[in-house]
Parts: C-alpha cells; structure tokens; sequence
C-alpha cells in the first residue's frame, strides 16, 4: 500500500523542489519534497482557504494551522499577523522539517512548528484554528478535529475549514452547526467549501 502524506515518518525517495506562491501580496518560497501533502505546488483548496484566512478579523491571540504539513496555511498566517504567534503541527516528521525550513527561508519568526497527533500535544486557547484536514485519515479522524476545535479557541475565536462538497462538507457543515450552534459558508470555489464557526 502506498505510503499517505499522514504517515508518520515516509520513507519514499526525497524529491525536493520549489515553489512560489504569491496571495494578497504576500509571497512564498516553500521548499517540498516527496512524502508530503500535495508536493507540487500549493493545494487548490488551502489557496481558497487562505484567500478567506487573510481576510477574517481576528480576536486578539494565536492561530493554530492544525496539519500544517510544509507550512503554507500557516505561513501565510506568520507574514500576515507577524505579532502574533503562529502553532503548526503535523504527524508526518518530513512535512515538519519542510515547515520549520520553510519558516525561516520566509522569515517568519514566531512560529512554533511541532509533531501532534490532532491536539494531543496542543495546549492553551487560540484566535483561531485553520485546517485542510486529512480527509483520507478518515472520517473519525477528521471529524474529531472539527469537534474539538472548541475546546481550544478563545471566546470570539473562529475554526476555519476547507473541505470539498464529495468530501463530506454537508457532515462537517452540521457538526459545526451542532458544536457551535453557528457555521457560515465563506465561500464556494470549484467544489471547495470554507466554513467558518465562531466560539460564542
């Protein structure tokens, strides 16, 4: 069976290469490699969930890019709000170690990149958590993620999701609704979906 981007520690050939990505005047230069999450250039969905990341008035606090894997969500996050600390995690060893690389090839200072299972080794409370959560972990997996969430945002802070309609969007659109008791859709893209909920 072929080796997930959620694996561990991969142990496919390397096969590093560079990217640019430019969004909202902000620009990147990531570094990729084989074994990770969508490695040859930033995924089409984290773009769209970027785009709206960039434009959400945050409550005061941090932001956590919960599967962060070679760090653009989270990047994108440091450059914008360079006040402000900025959490990734990820369980794929390899995504970290392009994330970590990543953060000081881009000078983003505040960042604080480590190895979590979800939020086993997440502590404290957050502006916000944005994910691409790893559909193909499976359904348990991410749904957790969402359901979670609220225990670890501040009051007033926002869970940000992208996730395709084929995907399972309805069923992330009603937990959201059940755990918050509000989810917004943000925007439609090619079959993409970003929900929002705010912690009341």
């Amino acid at each position: 069976m072929a080796e997930q981007y959620f694996t561990e520690n991969p142990t496919v050939a390397h096969d590093e290469r560079q990217i640019r990505y430019n969004l909202e005047g902000i620009n990147l230069n990531l570094t990729t490699d084989a074994g990770v999450f969508s490695k040859s250039r930033v995924d089409y969905g984290s773009g769209v969930l970027i785009k709206q990341m960039l434009a959400q008035d945050l409550v005061a606090g941090k932001v956590l890019d919960l599967g962060c894997g070679y760090g653009p969500i989270g990047l994108f996050a440091a450059k914008k709000w360079p006040d402000r600390e900025v959490e990734m995690v990820d369980v794929n060893e390899r995504a970290l170690a392009l994330a970590r690389k990543n953060a000081a090839a881009n000078g983003a200072s505040k960042v604080n990149i480590h190895a979590s299972d979800r939020y086993s080794e997440v502590t404290g409370e957050f502006a916000a958590i944005v994910t691409n959560p790893p559909i193909r972990a499976g359904k348990k997996v991410w749904t957790s993620i969402l359901a979670d969430s609220v225990n670890y945002l501040l009051p007033g802070g926002m869970l940000l999701v992208v996730i395709q309609k084929k995907q399972g969007e309805p069923s992330a659109r009603k937990l959201m609704q059940e755990t918050f008791g509000n989810c917004e859709i943000l925007d439609r893209d090619k079959g993409y979906y970003i929900l929002k909920s705010v912690k009341k």
